[in-house]
């Protein structure tokens, strides 16, 4: 059984008060809440065994190292990953598409062309953008329609022997779509492309098989998973990662340094260099343990059923429209009241203790298209109630009634 009011005292933060107000946290696309179990590790770490990795012959470094390299090893196994050492820790998603996009500058070629799809967080456009530049290369855009689903037939269409780079999310980060990465990927490895899935706002609710998607590289970032800030993983295929050249130089990365010549150590430890957020990697590996202990069916399910039910508690607000309707959406719910702007809605949400993201969402592009400045997002997580639902409706009224 699904028990909602038992997990939510796993929580901490969700106990306090905002305003005089009972905490409704409904922010989840920009980060989710750390529970006590995650939180335990995390104090463990720098009372206990506080030290650095991989280089001490002393017991702190040698069990910092072992609890740090177990950690790879949850995610790996989390994400079907072949080896733990195609699993590489990073500060988060945006680093981790740095590494590739830095990497691939040594591949691509002047009117080579890259695919992104039209529904990018600004982390998945801004880089390949900054590639473009340097090599010459040519970004294409696979668009989208009203609803919020991307024009597969058109995606098809933009395929070709130039194609060597696709780039999509997993789920949008603004209007909650889940997009057909299975078909995208297929499609993509028939011209000899290579993908990159940003799976940051798909980890929470569902768990990515990278070898049965067969997907060359995908990112995550830890806070997004009832992590921490600050890490986050790129799977790469082992062959691929072989072929990058490292993003940045320092000490761990290396094999061999001399002042004629530096040789690069082996994976993962060549795309990690300096001192890593160790703390953070365990505690990444803690966070995975405890949503696989909840169940990412049960978490499915259970976020499905509060998404029906804010929609159609929504819907019924007069003058209130939602951005991204699309078949195959999961916990998002972008919206805009008629004469609003979103920011009056969410400053007075907020008076209200209830927490909801305003604005362009990092997806600029995807406001353009609906020619809007923005919008109101409540973004739902596992702990999040139906009765949290209801204040929000009667925030959204009560904010209405003072603006309009």
């Amino acid at each position: 059984m699904f028990d909602v009011q038992k997990i939510r005292k796993d929580f901490p933060i969700l106990g306090r008060e905002v305003n005089g107000k009972p905490l409704v946290y409904l922010d989840n696309a920009a980060t989710s809440q750390t529970p006590q179990q995650v939180i335990d590790v995390i104090v463990d770490y720098y009372q206990n065994y506080n030290a650095n990795i991989h280089r001490g012959v002393h017991a702190l470094s040698q069990e910092a190292t072992d609890k740090y390299e177990q950690a790879r090893v949850k995610i790996q196994k989390h994400f079907n990953a072949a080896k733990p050492h195609e699993i590489i820790f990073t500060s988060g998603t945006t680093h981790s598409i740095n590494i590739v996009a830095n990497g691939f500058s040594s591949f691509i070629k002047k009117d080579d062309e890259i695919l992104v799809s039209a529904m990018e967080h600004h982390s998945n456009i801004v880089p390949w953008q900054m590639l473009c530049e340097r090599t010459g290369a040519v970004l294409k855009v696979i668009p989208m329609n009203q609803e919020g689903e991307l024009l597969m037939d058109v995606y098809y269409k933009l395929l070709s022997d130039k194609t060597k780079l696709i780039f999509c999310n997993h789920i949008s980060n603004a209007l909650g779509t889940i997009n057909p990465i299975e078909e995208i990927i297929e499609k993509a490895h028939h011209v000899g492309a290579a993908v990159l899935i940003d799976g940051a706002q798909a980890a929470p609710h569902l768990v990515a098989d990278v070898q049965e998607l067969d997907v060359d590289f995908y990112t995550v970032s830890a806070h997004k998973v009832c992590g921490p800030t600050g890490q986050g993983m790129l799977y790469g295929k082992e062959e691929w990662l072989n072929k990058l050249p490292p993003y940045q130089g320092g000490g761990e990365m290396i094999a061999e340094v001399t002042f004629e010549k530096t040789t690069y150590a082996d994976l993962p430890h060549k795309f990690e260099a300096g001192t890593p957020n160790i703390c953070g990697g365990i505690a990444f590996g803690a966070a995975i343990e405890y949503m696989n202990a909840i169940g990412f069916d049960a978490i499915a399910e259970y976020e499905h059923e509060l998404l029906e039910y804010a929609t159609k508690k929504l819907l019924e607000i007069k003058g209130l429209k939602i951005y991204g309707t699309a078949k195959n959406k999961t916990s998002v719910i972008s919206f805009n009241i008629e004469g609003v702007h979103p920011y009056d809605i969410g400053s007075i949400l907020d008076k209200l203790g209830i927490a909801v993201r305003t604005g362009h969402h990092c997806a600029q592009p995807i406001m353009d298209f609906y020619k809007i400045p923005g919008t109101v997002r409540a973004s739902f997580s596992f702990y999040n109630t139906k009765n949290e639902v209801d204040i929000l409706v009667d925030g959204v009224v009560r904010a209405m009634k003072m603006l309009l």
